[in-house]
């Protein structure tokens, strides 16, 4: 009888810890999938991919692609004094602009991004 009582225990045991790691699974998951930046925000994560030819922002909710019809949003760079800015407009599933941008480890960023219907949300940024 002891040794059912301790297997069901065992088991119910197991059966919990594996629950709990399926349910967390994707859970927190903020790593770049692009590339870039992410920050966490009210809209979603938002994950700022800078390079000197484009600048490229990718929004998600718990991994999903967050729907950006009507989304708009710009990027200022700050390089030591020197500064630069850039509108992104929706291209596919991303925001982007295009041009030449003064990116480098140290960089910081500023990004406001405003969903269609929504309060725009401010994200801070540094290139590592």
């Amino acid at each position: 009888m002891t040794q059912i009582f301790n297997l069901r225990s065992a088991l119910l045991a197991l059966l919990m810890a594996v629950c709990s790691i399926s349910a967390n699974a994707g859970a927190g998951d903020h790593k770049p999938r692009f590339g870039g930046v992410v920050v966490q925000s009210k809209v979603g994560d938002l994950e700022i991919v800078a390079k000197p030819e484009s600048i490229h922002i990718h929004i998600s909710d718990h991994g999903k692609a967050v729907k950006l019809d009507g989304a708009k949003a710009k990027v200022t760079l700050l390089n030591g004094a020197e500064k630069s800015e850039a509108d992104l407009v929706l291209v596919g599933d991303k925001l982007e602009a295009k041009g030449a941008y003064k990116v480098a480890k140290g960089t910081k960023g500023v990004a406001i991004v405003t969903l269609a219907g929504k309060s725009p949300v401010t994200a801070r940024f540094d290139i590592k």
